[in-house]
């Protein structure tokens, strides 16, 4: 998966670690990546769909390992990270991006059910950065978090993932004034609405259309799109962009908390 607007091998002297990239947004960043000359550590649960992906990089000329571990474990998380680095050598771009969601009401969201979007969501994206840290090059590197507009916009039937986020973003903002100084810069991409993702699907609860009608641009966007930011706020062309939450929702974070009500069924 290459971008036609940015030259190729951009990225040809860098390392990836990425987690969640055996689907959706995640495995379309990875390619993206992969495409622009990085060499790519693909970290999810299952390693069938690690596989697949590795073969869609490696088949299109690019170097991928899949890994299979739990972003809930520190430790598991560790001994990826290493391995990737044994196999590619020091990370210079870091990309947490592994999620969990589900739609429910407080009422009925058990104790464990919001733990387990914490621990995914918050944590893992922790986990991510924290693994990565023994085994990061010593300059310019890179980290990207996946957050979503309910870090900032409250949604009803979405309070687990509202506080999960909400978390992921300010442990951006930390990271990147704490990183600032070594040189590193840290970034949050928020997708709105992502057409035929596992998150854009639970999200919007078959009410796709009717969702469309409410965003200003009238359709979701797609895994490409978002790839292509990706791309962007790692490459050299962001270098002065550190401690930012960016946007890529089609203008759904200007309609504030009653526009994501629009996605809100149950």
């Amino acid at each position: 998966m290459k971008s036609e607007w940015l030259p190729a091998n951009l990225l040809a002297n860098d390392v990836v670690f990425i987690t969640g990239a055996g689907s959706g947004i995640n495995q379309g960043i990875a390619q993206m990546l992969a495409g622009h000359g990085a060499k790519v550590v693909m970290v999810g649960r299952r390693q069938e769909k690690l596989d697949e992906t590795c073969k869609l990089i490696q088949d299109a000329g690019g170097e991928a390992l899949g890994i299979s571990a739990d972003v809930r474990s520190l430790e598991a998380m560790t001994e990826a990270a290493e391995k990737g680095k044994a196999a590619f050598g020091e990370y210079t771009i870091i990309v947490a991006g592994a999620a969990g969601n589900f739609m429910a009401p407080v009422a009925n969201i058990s104790s464990n059910g919001f733990s387990s979007v914490v621990d995914i969501d918050l944590k893992g994206t922790f986990h991510t950065f924290k693994a990565c840290s023994g085994f990061m090059a010593k300059s310019n590197v890179r980290g990207l978090a996946i957050t979503a507009p309910q870090s900032q916009m409250a949604m009803p039937m979405q309070a687990h993932v509202c506080a999960a986020k909400a978390g992921v973003d300010m442990l951006v903002k930390t990271l990147s004034l704490e990183w600032a100084s070594l040189g590193f810069r840290v970034n949050a991409l928020s997708p709105g609405f992502v057409e035929g993702t596992v998150g854009g699907d639970v999200v919007s609860a078959g009410q796709g259309e009717h969702i469309k009608k409410l965003l200003p641009l009238k359709r979701f966007a797609t895994v490409q799109e978002m790839a292509q930011m990706a791309l962007l706020m790692v490459s050299p062309l962001t270098a002065y962009l550190t401690g930012q939450i960016i946007g890529l929702d089609g203008g759904i974070s200007l309609l504030g908390p009653a526009g994501m009500m629009g996605g809100a069924h149950g």
